[in-house]
């Protein structure tokens, strides 16, 4: 059986034409000396109840520092308050 290999040609490839609107700003994130940063939760963009079969699991949708919205992560409501309870002031 054939296979079909996700690929290109040279041909198809264009010069690059510089845009000041392809510049990223970036923010400085303070580096541990192990290469780790920690993470921090901006806000709660979203809530959810996970059901189980006998049980019932609240969530948040929570957006972190230095990432974009696309990248918000389901956490446990639970944990996010034990750790972050600023967050639930509102």
């Amino acid at each position: 059986m054939d296979k079909i290999h996700n690929v290109f040609h040279v041909s198809m490839l264009r010069r690059y034409r510089s845009d000041p609107s392809h510049v990223i700003s970036t923010e400085e994130i303070e580096i541990q000396p192990d290469l780790t940063y920690e993470e921090e939760p901006l806000r709660i963009l979203a809530r959810e109840v996970k059901e189980l079969r006998n049980k019932q699991i609240p969530l948040v949708k929570v957006l972190w520092r230095h990432h974009n919205t696309e990248e918000a992560t389901w956490e446990s409501e639970e944990m996010m308050r034990q750790q972050f309870l600023q967050l639930f002031a509102s």
